[in-house]
C-alpha cells in the first residue's frame, strides 16, 4: 500500500487491494466482488518502475519533517514482485534501505538495512505491525496481497467528494495473516484505484487508519498516484507521499533487487529517473 508496494495498488503501497467485512447475515463474498477486486489488483502498472518520492511526516500539530528516498519495483511474473526503497535525505537515515520480495501465496520477504550498524536485518512475520521507519505505513502496507488471501463483497456505490466510487468489503481467509481485521475501499472503476481506504486493526471496531489518493494522472499511458497519504486516526498524525518523477519500464536488473546490493546503492543510480 510507498510507490513500489503502494503503486501497484500502494506507497504499493501500496500499496491497495481494497476490503471489508460482511455485514451480519451477509455472504463473506460474491462474485462482483471478487471481479472488482481482480480487476484492480491485475492493473497494468508497467513492468518495472523507479521513482523519487518526498515522504512528508505531519502530527497533530507542529512541523512537518522530510525526508526523500527512491522507490524502485519489477514484475516477476505471476504474483512475483519485488520493491526496494532508498533513503537518500535526511543525512541520518540517507542509505537505509527496504528490499521486498513478494512470492506466490502467503510467503513474502522483508530486509531492512541500517547504514549506521551496517547490518541488513530481517523484518519477522511478527513485526508486520511495526512502523516503517516511523511513518505511519506499517511494514505489512509495503507487502503485496493477492486477491486470493481475502473474501471480497461489493457492498454498493458510494463516493469520495464528488467522486462516485463502488464500496468493496474484504476480510482475510486467515486472520492471523495480517494486521488487519477488515479494509473498506472506495474504488473509483474507470481507472480501477482506490480513492480511500479505510483500516481496522483487529480487536477494533472503528477504523484506525485511512488511506488516500489525489493527482492521479496517466504517465507513460499508466494510471498513476501522484500524492497519497497515510492518516492515524487515533494519534492525528499522518504520512504523505509525493511522486516528484517517475518513470516506467527501463527494464530493471534483477541484482537492484539482491540482499548484497542493498548494502550499496551505485547500481541504481543509472536509473533513477
Amino acid at each position: 500500500m510507498i510507490i513500489g508496494s503502494l503503486a501497484k495498488a500502494a506507497m504499493t503501497v501500496v500499496l491497495l487491494a481494497a476490503m471489508v467485512p460482511a455485514l451480519s447475515g451477509q455472504s463473506l463474498s460474491n462474485q462482483a466482488g471478487e471481479a472488482l477486486a481482480q480487476a484492480v489488483y491485475d492493473r497494468p502498472n508497467g513492468d518495472d518502475f523507479s521513482a523519487l518520492v518526498v515522504m512528508k511526516l505531519q502530527g497533530k500539530e507542529g512541523q512537518a519533517r522530510q525526508r526523500i528516498l527512491y522507490s524502485y519495483a519489477k514484475e516477476k511474473g505471476t504474483a512475483e514482485r519485488w520493491t526496494l526503497m532508498r533513503f537518500i535525505q535526511p543525512d541520518d537515515i540517507s542509505g537505509t534501505g527496504l528490499l521486498t520480495q513478494d512470492h506466490p501465496g502467503e510467503e513474502s520477504d522483508q530486509w531492512l538495512y541500517l547504514p549506521a550498524l551496517n547490518k541488513v536485518r530481517r523484518i519477522s512475520s511478527s513485526r508486520k505491525g511495526g512502523r516503517f521507519v516511523g511513518s505511519d505505513f506499517f511494514y505489512e502496507d509495503l507487502l503485496d496481497r493477492e486477491v486470493s488471501m481475502d473474501h471480497h463483497y461489493l457492498q454498493g456505490e458510494g463516493k469520495v467528494g464528488k467522486v462516485p466510487c463502488e464500496v468493496l468489503v474484504s476480510t482475510p481467509k486467515d486472520p492471523d495473516n495480517s494486521v488487519y481485521s477488515k479494509r473498506v475501499s472506495c474504488i473509483y472503476r474507470r481507472i480501477l484505484i482506490p480513492l480511500k481506504v479505510e483500516l481496522y486493526e483487529r480487536g477494533k471496531d472503528r477504523p484506525t487508519k485511512m488511506l488516500t489518493a489525489r493527482r492521479i494522472k496517466k504517465v507513460q499511458g499508466y494510471w498513476t498516484i501522484l500524492e497519497s497519504t497515510m492518516y492515524d486516526l487515533e494519534s492525528g498524525h499522518r504520512t504523505q507521499l509525493l511522486t516528484n518523477k517517475i518513470k516506467y519500464n527501463q527494464n530493471l536488473p534483477d541484482r537492484l533487487f539482491s540482499r548484497r546490493d542493498l548494502t550499496d546503492d551505485s547500481n541504481e543510480k543509472a536509473f533513477r529517473p
